[in-house]
């Protein structure tokens, strides 16, 4: 269970430091660039603890997916990004296959 900690932690902070990086502007602005470095720090840090125990596959399934899901979800309030009717049945799919590999999956460790 501890490893599906360091997966959410790794989230955390892919989705922040890729939030981070259209204000770290080409890392000309200080602050939003020492998010990104960070976040991308903690996000690599904790995926490899993941990976102790969790495939490799499974948990790069799970990370990424739900990144691209909350980046998206975030790009849309906070930047003001577009979302249609598409990118919201891409983003349900996403969701959707990380539920599958978690739910269905012989390949899930639990």
């Amino acid at each position: 269970m501890q490893s599906w900690w360091y997966i959410m932690i790794a989230i955390v902070g892919e989705v922040l430091g890729t939030s981070a990086l259209k204000s770290a502007n080409s890392f000309t602005n200080p602050l939003p660039s020492l998010v990104v470095v960070v976040g991308y720090g903690l996000a690599f840090y904790f995926l490899s603890l993941a990976l102790k125990t969790i495939p490799v596959g499974l948990a790069y399934a799970v990370w990424a997916g739900l990144g691209i899901v909350l980046v998206a979800l975030i790009a849309w309030v906070v930047h003001g990004q577009a979302l249609d009717a598409w990118a919201f049945l891409g983003i349900a799919l996403i969701v959707a296959g990380v539920l599958v590999l978690n739910l269905l999956s012989k390949t899930s460790v639990h």
